[in-house]
């Protein structure tokens, strides 16, 4: 009987002397409540009775949910939804140690943690005003690890990141800003449609300078060309005239008749011509004796030019 109970306190304590660990799991066992050792995941042998695992400590990354809220410079109230990331920071002894002993539990770690990156952000926000604050969104969480790495180092953890997940103002604030950007959006419209106004108004005039400049050289050219086709006529009139006068010398005819033949012509033309319009002419022997000798003295005028 005695070796049977023996053998039952042997096999019990064979059995108190192994401990399975998981895996991303250490054990830290203490003996009377003292730190041991460090037990690694798997099968692992320890003191049966005096020796106890006291806590098992997870080294995988731990993720966690905070809200909090902070005040700028200008006194704008912005809420903060971030997602913490966080592990222990290596499986040294040290660290293990500091991270079993340093708090009571992982509630109390939790709160800390959460209270330091909420100081963190409440510092940084409070020396900027509330139109930067959306666009730090990086450097407010690179001023936070700065910030805490040393510290969470001390407790035996690492701050793999923190992701600003919403950025919000008090609904006052909100709507205030919406006006401002309404605000701006309609100044910059308005600018435009002045820069656009300004640019067809500057195009019109160039287009109406352009236009005068070229109706301008379409009229000087048009006159040198009336001018050279007068120019023509008279000079062709002349000849026609000479080759008159020369053939009626000839046939001993007075050259009166051409002048005469002229002023018919002229008086055929207006009435062909005239298109209604009224014009008066002495048409008494008298008047017409006295054109014939003003157009004859014409005529002698320019002979004696040419010679």
């Amino acid at each position: 009987m005695a070796l049977y109970i023996t053998l039952g306190v042997v096999a019990l304590l064979l059995l108190m002397s192994f401990k399975t660990v998981q895996q991303g799991t250490v054990a830290v066992t203490t003996i009377f409540g003292k730190y041991r050792r460090t037990l690694p995941p798997g099968l692992n042998f320890k003191l049966p009775i005096i020796e106890r695992v006291t806590k098992k400590i997870s080294i995988q990354n731990r993720s966690a949910e905070l809200g909090f809220q902070a005040v700028t410079v200008d006194q704008a109230n912005v809420n903060f939804t971030a997602m913490l990331l966080y592990s222990v920071l290596d499986q040294r002894e040290e660290t293990i140690k500091n991270v079993a002993f340093k708090f009571l539990d992982d509630r109390n770690l939790m709160q800390a943690l959460v209270r330091s990156i909420e100081g963190s952000v409440r510092a940084f926000v409070a020396t900027k005003k509330q139109s930067e604050v959306l666009l730090l969104r990086r450097d407010i969480v690179e001023a936070v690890k700065d910030q805490l790495d040393q510290t969470l180092e001390s407790w035996g953890y690492h701050l793999i990141d923190l992701q600003l997940n919403d950025i919000t103002f008090d609904e006052e604030v909100m709507r205030s800003m919406a006006k401002v950007v309404a605000s701006n959006n309609l100044k910059a419209a308005a600018e435009n449609e002045g820069q656009a106004l300004l640019i067809t108004k500057t195009k019109g005039a160039e287009a109406e300078g352009n236009a005068i400049k070229i109706a301008a050289q379409a009229e000087k050219e048009a006159a040198q060309l009336r001018g050279q086709g007068i120019a023509l006529f008279r000079e062709e009139v002349a000849k026609g005239m000479s080759g008159a006068a020369k053939m009626m010398n000839e046939a001993e005819l007075d050259p009166s008749f051409i002048l005469f033949s002229m002023w018919t012509e002229s008086i055929k033309n207006f009435a062909e011509q005239g298109k209604g319009n009224v014009i008066f002419l002495d048409g008494s022997t008298q008047g017409m004796d006295r054109t014939i000798k003003e157009l004859m003295a014409i005529s002698h005028l320019d002979s004696n030019n040419k010679k």
